[in-house]
């Protein structure tokens, strides 16, 4: 475990980072204390300087909790819950539970769409709005979302600073999200997911991603959403005669990250029913997706 003299990171820097995967990877549980300042000099083979460097930043992240004359120990994650199922958007989600969710409009202008968003959109003609959603000044989730620039004129970022997309669209577009279709997948973070989420590169996400229509069957929006997988968690609803939850075949092949899984041409763009299912199949279905995101 001893720093890598030929890494060009800072000591400190090495350290942070293997004792922070080891808290997110669950090698040292919420509520564990880290070894002594002595034990991380000597692990590491670096000065209590650097230990003290590092364990600081560790604090700033909120990762661990340090009290005067106690030992500094892991800190318990804020976890967020989030309804899969649901046509709500996470600002509605959060406004019902009563918790603040703050939103950072980092670009909105038109772009083109992946193949598929054109084609569940109907159009090339898009714009692309990319947002930062935070909870007390951390952040929890990066959204990408493609909305047709024909159904949305005028719209404007600072419309969307602190406010939810869905609202807006129903309060000056008449539009309103009504039904579609998502999915979850586990995916790795990018330099750009890594840095906007302030996590590691490499570091794991839930990308929630899916397709929106209006009240009258029409497309209205194609999004991403990357969440922190040590913030957010995703609840699954579960009835007797209905599975809500669907589980990919093995082996099927994954979409591009920012597209979900084709549908046959004609097809309409909401899911048809489920059909009836045993509670019990649908209780170890729900979860399984629990085991698997962790």
């Amino acid at each position: 475990m001893a720093v890598d003299r030929s890494d060009p990171r800072p000591l400190h820097q090495q350290v942070a980072q293997s004792l922070r995967q080891q808290i997110l990877g669950h090698d040292l549980p919420p509520g564990a204390p880290l070894p002594s300042e002595a034990e991380l000099c000597a692990s590491f083979g670096v000065g209590r300087s650097v230990v003290r460097q590092a364990v600081a930043g560790l604090a700033a992240d909120g990762l661990v909790i340090r009290r005067q004359g106690r030992p500094t120990v892991v800190a318990s994650p804020a976890e967020y819950r989030r309804l899969v199922q649901r046509a709500t958007g996470l600002s509605d989600q959060f406004a019902v539970a009563g918790q603040e969710l703050r939103t950072v409009v980092r670009s909105l202008g038109p772009g083109t769409p992946p193949p598929r968003a054109q084609a569940f959109l109907h159009t090339a003609d898009a714009l692309r709005l990319e947002r930062l959603r935070l909870v007390g000044g951390d952040p929890l989730a990066y959204v990408r979302t493609w909305l047709p620039a024909a159904k949305v004129p005028g719209l404007r970022a600072e419309d969307l600073t602190d406010a939810s997309l869905h609202r807006l669209l129903t309060r000056n577009y008449g539009l309103r999200p009504v039904s579609g279709r998502r999915q979850v997948r586990a995916v790795a973070a990018d330099d750009m997911l890594a840095e906007a989420l302030r996590t590691e590169p490499g570091g794991p996400l839930l990308m929630l991603e899916g397709e929106t229509t209006d009240q009258h069957g029409h497309a209205l929006e194609w999004f991403t959403t990357w969440h922190r997988a040590d913030r957010v968690v995703f609840d699954i609803d579960v009835s007797e005669t209905t599975e809500t939850v669907r589980l990919s075949a093995l082996g099927a092949a994954p979409a591009e990250p920012g597209e979900s899984a084709p549908r046959p041409s004609g097809a309409p763009a909401q899911p048809p029913a489920p059909a009836p299912a045993d509670l019990a199949r649908a209780r170890e279905l729900a979860e399984e997706l629990r085991r698997l995101l962790g």
